[in-house]
C-alpha cells in the first residue's frame, strides 16, 4: 500500500535456480524462482485485476499518503509498467 512508484532496482542471480530482487523502497528480502517468476509473467493481467480489487475491498490504494488517485481504467495497465522493467 501506498507504493505506486517502487522499482526493481537489482537482479542478483541465486543459483540457476532462483534470483534476489532488490526493490527501490529498500526491500530485498526473498527468492524469486524462474517458475514462479513464469506464473506471474504469464498471470499477470488476472494476477494484477485481483491485487487492485483486494486493495479496493481493505480500503487501501497504492498511492502515498497525500497523492490524488489514478483513474481505475489507468491502474490497470500494468503491463505497460512491466514492460518498461
Amino acid at each position: 500500500m501506498g507504493k505506486r512508484e517502487v522499482e526493481i532496482r537489482a537482479v542478483e542471480p541465486v543459483g540457476s535456480y532462483a534470483v534476489r530482487l532488490v526493490f527501490s523502497d529498500g526491500h530485498d528480502t526473498g527468492l524469486y524462482s524462474w517458475d514462479y517468476l513464469y506464473h506471474l509473467g504469464t498471470n499477470q493481467d488476472r494476477l494484477w485485476r485481483e491485487y487492485l480489487e483486494r486493495l479496493a475491498q481493505a480500503g487501501a490504494r497504492r498511492e502515498p499518503d497525500g497523492v490524488a488517485s489514478e483513474p481505475i481504467a489507468r491502474q490497470s495497465g500494468a503491463s505497460a509498467s512491466w514492460k518498461k522493467l
